[in-house]
């Protein structure tokens, strides 16, 4: 896979740290301090109290009302909650959040503080993703009113879950894919709040994309975009998943990262019936070469499907042959593939004799796959077969409608250089992309999703 996956490992050592820590750090702490104009006074002192006493820490009436979610000294708060601060009174003028002591795998600054957010009213401010597990921490939160500041400050503990969930990514680490390549989530654990899991996951692009997550089930999870991926195109992905609540007492406790790239544009179509297939490459027409195709019985199912590997040679096993095949490029998980068949090449062009895969003479198998990597577009039309979902990479069978009908918010994705947001689809400006070297003419060629 590659990936680089930072875990929080609660073996029976962390379990002995945390006991002791409940025990006798995480009891909590909650205390106000407010400045003197709080007291109607001076620093000398104010009605009542000797010169030079400390002002009173009590806040007036007139001043802020600041309240903290989790409470003060909890010991086991929900970190997929996070935290809130709230003015009643008043206005935020800075919120901090720091873990104490360990190590803080969300903050995206281990040593820093927490990431969070203030509505535009400056009344309330929340964490932009859950808390670890295990974690204490501590939160100081300075608000205003009427010429008062009031520090508030507060420590609790996150819970140390029983069950937690890790994460793997297909992708691997530097790696180049093709303009049709998802991403792709593997979940060690059945995923029930899927919403809760999508809102903790962060793409950056280096080019504008908008795109939308899929589940094509309880433990898979791919963002395909709307359209292909613009080529030569930089991508990293974060799971916030420390402290996220995939299920009823199922936690995340680690933060997963990827990036990768988004090579050239290299597209492939293969009509059946006509026994050709035409290369695109970035964007433009470059080979247009006879091809077979599967024979009666046999045929080469429908499918805008992607390129899954390739190998030099692969065996190829079937009633009456069991053949080296060289330069093959996969693209079914059944065992359909673009590869070299020099038996076939006085009917490619002309005839379909294949058992399911494309058959292209010695030379022309050879340059399309030192051209392919995984994720490159492969669309097969005109067959009497339809498809099947599933039976390789099928995302882009899907329609735009039917990609976010399948995420658990229904909401497109922004990317961009600075990150990913959640946004309604029908504000979206529409697609302008065409088939088949902008997206894929997708709905038409086999079986959707059961």
């Amino acid at each position: 896979m590659g990936a680089k996956l930072t875990t929080r490992r609660l073996g029976a050592a962390a379990a002995t740290v945390v006991i002791a820590l409940l025990a006798t750090a995480c009891t909590g702490s909650h205390s106000e301090t407010a400045s003197p104009a709080a007291n109607g006074g001076s620093a000398a002192g104010s009605a009542g109290g000797s010169a030079g006493a400390p002002a009173s820490a009590s806040p007036t009436p007139d001043g802020p009302v600041v309240s903290i979610s989790p409470a003060a000294g909890a010991t086991s708060a929900d970190p997929s909650a996070g935290v809130t601060v709230t003015a009643a009174k008043g206005t935020l003028s800075g919120v901090t959040v720091s873990p104490v002591g360990g190590t803080l795998l969300n903050s995206g600054n281990p040593s820093g503080p927490v990431p969070g957010t203030m509505n535009s009213a400056s009344t309330s401010w929340h964490t932009q993703w859950a808390l670890g597990v295990s974690q204490k921490y501590t939160v100081t939160a300075t608000a205003k009113l009427n010429g008062v500041t009031k520090t508030t400050t507060s420590t609790f503990t996150t819970l140390s879950p029983a069950s937690t969930f890790s994460t793997n990514i297909f992708e691997g680490g530097g790696q180049t894919y093709g303009v049709g390549m998802p991403v792709r989530l593997l979940f060690s654990q059945p995923i029930r709040n899927r919403a809760q899991v999508e809102r903790a996951l962060e793409i950056k692009t280096s080019k504008p994309v908008v795109g939308a997550w899929y589940w094509d089930n309880s433990e898979t999870l791919v963002f395909r975009p709307r359209d292909y991926w613009p080529e030569n195109t930089s991508v990293s992905f974060t799971g916030h998943f420390d402290g996220v609540q995939g299920a009823k007492g199922l936690y995340g406790f680690h933060t997963l990262t990827q990036s990768f790239r988004i090579g050239q544009s290299v597209i492939a179509v293969a009509s059946t019936k006509g026994h050709k297939t035409q290369i695109y490459i970035s964007g433009k027409l470059k080979y247009n070469w006879p091809i077979s195709t599967g024979k009666p019985g046999d045929e080469t199912p429908n499918g805008s499907y992607l390129t899954i590997e390739k190998a030099n040679p692969v065996e190829m096993k079937g009633p009456g042959y069991d053949l080296m095949v060289p330069f093959s490029v996969r693209f079914t998980w059944s065992g359909d593939y673009y590869h070299d068949a020099p038996w076939s090449t006085g009917v490619q062009g002309s005839a379909n004799v294949s058992h399911g895969c494309v058959n292209l003479s010695p030379a022309r198998a050879q340059t399309y796959y030192n051209l392919a990597v995984p994720g490159d577009p492969i669309t097969i039309k005109d067959s009497p077969r339809a498809g099947k979902w599933d039976n390789g990479w099928t995302e882009w069978f899907l329609t735009w409608r039917q990609l976010l009908a399948g995420s658990a918010t229904h909401q497109a994705v922004q990317a961009g250089p600075s990150g990913s947001t959640f946004v309604d689809a029908v504000t979206l400006p529409a697609s302008t992309a065409k088939a088949p070297t902008g997206t894929a003419a997708s709905g038409i060629w086999g079986t959707g999703p059961k």
